[in-house]
């Protein structure tokens, strides 16, 4: 068993209770770490106070009346319970003697993606591997897999970021829809002002945008007249088939309003298609539960 880890300059981190640490920081105190772990109050309390003297720093503040990190503990507790996680991965694989993925897997996708697809995805992965618990978060907010502890991260047109590794696993359009009984006017172009149209969009988009459509006669101009915001295609969806006006949505959101009647499509956005990539911690190797899921995605 490791017992050790070697840091720089020399010094030592005790593994074990650098565990423990994380144990009670995860489960927000010692009485409730004592009851998941079944080990006693005192045993936790005493390896937290070994390793923050081997530390020389305080990991946390015991004067409040809830467990409260300090900024050295938060720290640590976000840059190591990832890779924690992934040796008792690698203890569990190599123990029994397979690579059966197994653990929990924690997903951060976009609201639109988490909505429409992954709940299939979802339910047929850990009815395929029983011994992974998943955990997926909608969630349009840019995320860190490093410091927001995910294991996987789907993001839409991401930036470059050298501390991440990904593939891109969808394309996707943005189509121009309406209701159907609601009459929509494009621009004989670029300097036309004078005719705009009622529309719905996400949240900062700005007042003066213009829209270039690609249709099935060419490419057309609309100047949307944007009276709604919102922070979620969803909504933005919604907000169309009320009547509110027209939208961009990516396409796997309306398809089915579109086949079903509720909306028309006018066209696709001008420009290059979105694309849907998954993203890890290049820092990390990609254990099997990760791999399994990104199959199961790629089968979708």
């Amino acid at each position: 068993m490791i017992e050790t880890q070697r840091l720089e300059y020399g010094t030592f981190m005790d593994l074990p209770a650098l565990v423990v640490f994380n144990l009670v920081a995860t489960h927000g105190g010692f009485g409730r770490a004592s009851r998941a772990s079944g080990k006693p109050k005192a045993t936790l309390s005493r390896k937290v106070s070994e390793l923050e003297a081997s530390l020389g720093v305080r990991l946390i503040d015991r004067g409040s009346r809830t467990l409260r990190l300090t900024d050295e503990g938060r720290a640590l507790h976000e840059r190591t319970i990832g890779p924690l996680a992934e040796i008792g991965d690698a203890e569990h694989a190599v123990g029994s003697g397979s690579s059966v993925p197994s653990g929990t897997l924690r997903i951060s996708a976009p609201v639109v993606l988490a909505h429409v697809l992954l709940p299939k995805v979802a339910a047929a992965f850990v009815a395929e591997y029983p011994q992974v618990d998943l955990e997926i978060v909608a969630e349009d907010r840019k995320v860190d897999p490093v410091e927001d502890n995910y294991d996987l991260v789907i993001r839409i047109d991401p930036n470059p970021d050298e501390r991440l590794v990904g593939r891109r696993i969808l394309e996707d359009e943005r189509l121009l829809v309406a209701p159907p009984e609601l009459p929509v006017a494009f621009s004989a172009g670029e300097g036309d002002c004078d005719r705009t149209q009622p529309a719905v969009a996400r949240t900062g988009t700005p007042a003066d945008i213009v829209w270039r459509i690609r249709g099935y006669d060419g490419l057309h101009i609309l100047r949307p007249h944007v009276r709604l915001r919102f922070s979620s295609f969803l909504m933005v969806r919604d907000a169309v088939l009320a009547g509110a006006g027209v939208a961009l949505a990516p396409k796997m959101l309306v398809t089915d309003d579109i086949e079903a009647g509720r909306l028309v499509s006018l066209g696709v956005a001008d420009g290059p298609k979105v694309e849907i990539w998954t993203l890890q911690n290049s820092r990390r190797l990609s254990s099997s539960k990760i791999r399994a899921f990104l199959e199961a995605l790629e089968r979708s």
